[in-house]
């Protein structure tokens, strides 16, 4: 007889099919969403700014991740609230990060903060540009924010002290810090680096901490040697006790806005500017640049003598050679002026 075949029930055929669609499920939720989505084995940084959209987002993610978790973060962008609101920031896209993880943390703005060494600058334009390189904010927005006179009055300086607000140190903030936050957080850290130790030895100098900042940018321009600081922030508080100008050859660079310049002849010497301190006695409005801590702290504990006078040193080591006389002082120029027509220095 032949052999009779039971018939497959309709029940277990359909769980069947359930089962593997749920593993199929479950394995392509894997491969595109728990899978890491880094393509390479160090972090990269994901750049979001203000002008970008969803689809750029995506853009500038396909190179920083595998193609199959640049897809996966499209399909969830395009099926989720992101578009409609794009944070910017600067995101970290690292080695073993699933992608679900990385679309959760771009999608609520969980950036990682960057560490920001103040870079030197001479002016406020050079602050700006060289911020910018570091920032979201183009230097622009950034000059506008430095020159603005309301903002800066309600930090407590003006636009020719605002760059006294910056310390030079290495701060932790958001790479898209807006520019007034960018200055309400500088001025913070000013207040924060002017302790009370540091304001009663400006009380004892009779200058203000913007004041000494101010000078302090002068001496930083005047030498390199930070064992020799001190000498020469004692030679200008002994000037500007005695109400004489200051005569610092920086300050005219400053005032011409040519700081290549190796000498400074006698017809620079009338140039019609604030900061020209061969023509106004006393300090210049603001700094000539961001004063150092080695610079501030040299003028805050200046040396004790009867220098009145400097004079770069004719061996061309750095250092300079200080006198108590004008005429003793000539013949240190003397020496150097020849020096640098010897060497052809013009």
């Amino acid at each position: 007889m032949p052999s009779k075949t039971t018939p497959k029930r309709p029940w277990l055929i359909a769980a069947s099919a359930a089962v593997l669609l749920l593993l199929a499920a479950a394995g392509l939720t894997y491969y595109f969403l728990l899978t890491p989505a880094a393509s390479g084995r160090q972090t990269a940084w994901l750049y979001i700014d203000a002008d970008d959209t969803a689809d750029s987002v995506c853009a500038k993610l396909r190179p920083l991740t595998t193609p199959h978790a640049a897809t996966a973060f499209s399909v969830l962008a395009r099926h989720t609230s992101y578009e409609r609101r794009v944070r910017t920031g600067r995101y970290a896209v690292e080695p073993g990060q699933p992608t679900v993880q990385l679309f959760r943390r771009v999608k609520n703005g969980l950036q990682q903060p960057l560490m920001l060494t103040l870079p030197q600058a001479r002016t406020r334009q050079q602050l700006a540009a060289r911020l910018s390189r570091h920032l979201m904010a183009d230097s622009v927005a950034l000059l506008r924010a430095m020159t603005d006179t309301t903002l800066c009055r309600t930090l407590g300086c003006d636009t020719a002290t605002v760059v006294c607000l910056f310390i030079p140190d290495t701060y932790q903030l958001y790479w898209d810090i807006s520019p007034q936050r960018l200055l309400e957080r500088m001025k913070r850290e000013h207040d924060r680096f002017w302790t009370i130790e540091r304001q009663m030895a400006a009380q004892r100098i009779g200058l203000t901490p913007h004041e000494v900042q101010t000078l302090a940018s002068i001496i930083d321009e005047e030498t390199a040697n930070t064992a020799e600081m001190p000498i020469v922030a004692g030679m200008y508080v002994n000037r500007l006790r005695q109400r004489m100008p200051l005569q610092a050859d920086p300050t005219v660079k400053f005032a011409l806005g040519d700081f290549s310049l190796r000498r400074i002849y006698r017809q620079m010497l009338s140039v019609d500017s604030p900061y020209n301190t061969y023509k106004h006695t006393g300090l210049p409005p603001g700094p000539i640049r961001v004063a150092s801590v080695k610079a501030i702290d040299a003028v805050l504990h200046h040396s004790l003598h009867p220098y009145l006078y400097m004079c770069a040193n004719a061996d061309f080591s750095g250092t300079h050679v200080f006198a108590k006389t004008y005429n003793e002082h000539l013949r240190n120029a003397h020496r150097y002026a020849r020096a640098l027509n010897e060497r052809g220095i013009k």
